[in-house]
This record gives C-alpha cells, sequence and structure tokens, in this order.
C-alpha cells in the first residue's frame, strides 16, 4: 500500500510540476507576441519630430558614418 501512495504522490507532483512549467512558458509566448505586437505598431505610434529634432538626428547619423569610415580605412579585410 505504500508504494503505491509513493507511485501516486510522485505522479502527482510530476503532473503539478508539469502544469506549471506549461503555464510559465504560456506567459512568456504571451510576452513575445506582446512584444512583437509592439514592434510592428512601434514606427506608426511615434509622435511627430520637429524639424530641429530631425536635422539633430541627422548630424548623429553624419557622425557615426565617419567615425565607421574611419575605422573601415584602418582595417584592412
Amino acid at each position: 500500500m505504500s508504494d503505491a501512495l509513493t507511485n501516486l504522490t510522485l505522479a502527482s507532483f510530476g503532473l503539478l510540476a508539469l502544469a506549471i512549467a506549461a503555464l510559465a512558458m504560456l506567459k512568456g509566448w504571451q510576452g513575445w507576441l506582446e512584444v512583437k505586437r509592439l514592434e510592428l505598431a512601434g514606427p506608426a505610434r511615434r509622435e511627430p519630430r520637429g524639424e530641429v529634432s530631425e536635422l539633430i538626428e541627422m548630424a548623429d547619423l553624419r557622425e557615426r558614418v565617419r567615425k565607421l569610415e574611419s575605422i573601415a580605412a584602418v582595417i584592412d579585410l
């Protein structure tokens, strides 16, 4: 009788662990889907920027390109 009770207890704990793992994976899957949803909707949700901020961003991008070009000029591939 004790052996059957031990097997039943182990099986119930195993089933409980499986259920907890499945719920955790489901929560993670839902979170991943929400992240992808936000990535797809990201550009459409941006607020309009002014002309000055666009000029600043363009200057920053030009500076990055200059730095990358200087790095590429030094490295021989």
